[in-house]
């Protein structure tokens, strides 16, 4: 089986990995001159994206790229622990969640890929519907222009393709003329590394802080430094997000622990609009697949792992499927991948959407929370996050 992917971040790479492993011929194409170079911020991993990535081969690599974290502590922007639970995990899950750097993470997927006997090929992207081909013009990114056909006759050539390419897939318009399109969520984010916070808080330990205008993530690394994620709610996207570290502390004036961090901050690493997508109603046609974000863009942290999670649900139904993995099995083998996956997205994407609500939330809600939120919270978090940590993936061939 001939197979191209289209995007070789984090939902590509992992995709090429499954695909080799079940012994499909692998090629990515890749917009980004350099898919593993320094893009986005930290991100986590929770259990079940680690069992991903042990099933993928990838588990010791990525460890090796980060670092453990155990506990994750909710606080109230007046300093009130609201909550205490374990960091991705069961309490009693010998695996504990992994923080690293995107790039870290998808240099090490695209690594095994390699091994394994994919090709990437980077800085060509796969032109939109109606787009056409045509000359590059002055001042454009490599890819945009005639070296496109590449891609395109790939595209034609390929019994699979795996739209991996994000949010603003172009495969999914490939599926869909009128897919959804996403929407600026009403939040923005500005991620980077301060250093010199002894007040930061013990080590191992993700920290949330509900602010007056927003949410603050920290969590302190082990070389000393503090990660940090501050997430800010407004109703209009900003056109532009120009906040520095000091713009960054007066929004979170309020609150002790982050304004001391963001005084502290050293670098800035990333700065993101948030957005959401409708359900999308057609993720493959028997021949196109969509994962990852371009299927399901959940948040709540889970969307690393579910794009790891898709990647080999999408190998073991090629695998298992009557005909596969030969072009005929096709239907079949996309068909059960898109029934398996549906349900799991769904729920998680409910669940992103009641997680963005509490940090959008007005100053009213915020003291409704400081209330409840100590009596449930704990109580409450196994019973809503088992289904997602107790999953397990599989294995591929070896």
């Amino acid at each position: 089986m001939k197979a191209v992917v289209i995007g070789a971040g984090v939902a590509g790479a992992a995709s090429a990995i499954a695909l080799r492993r079940i012994g499909a011929e692998v090629t990515v194409y890749e917009a980004y001159p350099d898919p593993a170079g320094p893009v986005g911020a930290f991100l986590s991993l929770a259990v079940n994206g680690l069992r991903a990535l042990e099933s993928l081969g990838c588990l010791e690599a990525v460890r090796a790229a980060g670092f453990e974290v155990d506990r994750q502590r909710m606080w109230s922007g007046r300093g009130r622990l609201l909550g205490d639970v374990p960091r991705g995990r069961r309490a009693d899950d010998p695996l504990r969640s992994v923080t690293l750097m995107r790039a870290d993470l998808v240099a090490a997927l695209r690594a095994e890929a390699v091994r394994l006997g994919a090709r990437i090929v980077v800085g060509e992207r796969l032109p939109g519907p109606g787009e056409g081909l045509r000359g590059p013009g002055a001042g454009e990114e490599p890819g945009d222009g005639a070296e496109a056909g590449a891609v395109v006759g790939a595209v034609a050539g390929a019994d699979l393709v795996v739209g991996a390419d994000g949010l603003r897939s172009t495969v999914r318009r490939m599926l869909d003329p009128d897919a959804p399109s996403p929407a600026y969520a009403g939040l923005y984010g500005v991620a980077g590394i301060a250093r010199g916070v002894p007040e930061a808080g013990p080590g191992r330990t993700f920290n949330m802080t509900f602010g007056r205008r927003g949410a603050f993530a920290h969590l302190p690394a082990p070389d000393g430094t503090v990660w940090w994620s501050a997430q800010i709610a407004d109703p209009v996207a900003p056109a532009e997000i120009k906040l520095g570290a000091e713009e960054l502390a007066e929004v979170f004036g309020s609150e002790a622990v982050p304004r001391r961090i963001l005084g502290a901050a050293e670098r800035i690493d990333a700065a993101t609009l948030f957005h959401v997508l409708p359900p999308v109603p057609h993720r493959q046609d028997g021949r196109c697949v969509l994962v990852g974000d371009a299927a399901h863009p959940v948040g709540a942290g889970q969307g690393a792992s579910m794009a790891l999670e898709d990647a080999i649900a999408l190998a073991r139904a090629l695998h298992s499927a009557p005909g596969a993995p030969a072009a005929s099995g096709l239907p079949a083998a996309l068909a059960a991948f898109e029934r398996e996956r549906a349900g799991r997205a769904g729920k998680l994407a409910r669940a992103a959407a009641a997680n963005r609500d509490a940090k959008t939330a007005g100053p009213l809600a915020s003291l409704v929370r400081e209330a409840v939120m100590p009596l449930v919270f704990t109580r409450m978090y196994t019973r809503s996050t088992d289904w997602l940590y107790d999953y397990r993936p599989g294995v591929l061939p070896q």
